[in-house]
């Protein structure tokens, strides 16, 4: 969340990062504070003029990633490394920006859907190639909540589900507990919120995750998924990830034979 930072930090903090582990670190960069108004007075940080100085912001940190000695101002270990900048958004302003800039785009669908499929069109339509980047190349966020059936897959997810309603509601908590019958407890206010903030979801066996899967990848084409399954269980959570990591090994294999079957 740039705004929070200063350029120059974070410059050097992330080479740093890609010194100690070459070609593992990727710099992703929001406008969003991410915090509340009394966070951000105790990072010492204007949040109206720091979101408007945003793309100066960005253009500042590429370039204490660039290799030229002339340079004024040196960040010290930045300077020369490749370290992969993406933009961060939840709106249009964020794809606007990483296609004028050349910059690989991460939607964060997993929260904030709802201009998804706007987004993603102006900036596959509008982009500028860069020495970066050749091509549009588009992350999108997905939660999956997978179990072994459909029934406890919806248990665990009341406690995402729970979490998203205090956070809108101005109650925001630690990720709570499974809750049984959650949505029937819920009014249809809060249940509208919930199917408009988790539409880029699935919940339920492996058959139900499979299949949400491959409907939304055929919808969105994504170049990456971003996959985020917040369980309250860490065995339950383990298990969500390997339900996920299966649906991907098998779409890994069919494409590898559709490939052989084309003579590639």
């Amino acid at each position: 969340m740039l705004p929070n930072h200063s350029p120059l930090v974070i410059a050097e903090q992330f080479g740093t990062l890609e010194s100690l582990y070459p070609g593992r670190i990727d710099l992703g960069l929001g406008r969003a504070p991410g915090s509340d108004e009394a966070t951000a007075r105790a990072l010492r940080r204007n949040l109206e003029s720091s979101a408007r100085e945003f793309p100066q912001d960005v253009l500042e940190l590429m370039n204490y990633f660039s290799p030229d000695p002339g340079q004024l101002l040196q960040a010290v270990p930045a300077a020369g490394l490749d370290v992969p900048i993406w933009i961060l958004g939840s709106s249009l302003f964020g794809a606007q920006l990483a296609a004028a800039l050349g910059l690989p785009y991460a939607f964060a669908s997993h929260f904030a859907p709802a201009e998804m499929m706007q987004a993603i069109e102006i900036y596959r339509s509008t982009f500028r190639p860069s020495p970066r980047l050749a091509k549009p190349h588009v992350m999108l966020g997905f939660n999956v909540f997978a179990a072994d059936s459909d029934e406890e897959a919806q248990l665990l997810a009341s406690s995402m589900q729970q979490a998203f309603v205090n956070l809108r509601t101005g109650h925001p908590t630690r990720l709570p507990p499974p809750l049984p019958g959650y949505l029937e407890q819920l009014n249809p206010t809060g249940r509208s919120l919930l199917n408009q903030v988790l539409s880029c979801s699935a919940i339920g066996s492996p058959r139900t995750v499979f299949q949400a899967l491959e409907t939304f990848i055929a919808h969105t084409k994504p170049d990456e998924l971003m996959m985020t399954s917040q369980i309250f269980a860490h065995e339950a959570r383990l298990r969500s990830f390997e339900i996920t990591a299966d649906f991907f090994n098998s779409l890994n294999s069919r494409v590898r034979e559709r490939r052989r079957a084309h003579g590639f």
